[in-house]
């Protein structure tokens, strides 16, 4: 049974940072392509970062380019999000997902509240 559990969230003041964390169980996860999304009340889910499995592609969207660092414990089975420079735009729940092919994206957490305050 493979879960993703996001860790981390909370609520930060506009300029703070925050460090979101998933732990994967259940699968490989060494070969699996690994991606943060948000959803913000009311709107659609949205792509944030994604990394491969060995690190070396990364791909953030231009919302947060910058600002967010994503980066994998292999060793850990984790990948984190660390997001400075935050600003009330961010406010939303983050997931994270797994994938092994580029676009993909098989297995989801359940996500972690993420509140800027102005």
């Amino acid at each position: 049974q493979v879960q993703l559990v996001e860790s981390g969230g909370g609520l930060v003041q506009a300029g703070g940072s925050l460090r979101l964390s998933c732990a994967a169980s259940g699968l490989t996860f060494s070969t699996y392509r690994m991606g943060w999304f948000r959803q913000a009340p009311g709107k659609e889910r949205e792509f944030v970062a994604a990394i491969s499995w060995g690190g070396s592609n990364i791909d953030y969207s231009n919302s947060v380019k910058g600002r967010f660092t994503i980066s994998r414990d292999n060793a850990k089975n984790t990948v984190y999000l660390q997001m400075n420079s935050l600003n009330p735009e961010d406010t939303a729940v983050y997931y994270c997902a797994a994938g092994r092919q580029a676009g993909t994206w098989r297995y989801w957490g359940q996500g972690t509240q993420v509140t800027v305050s102005s």
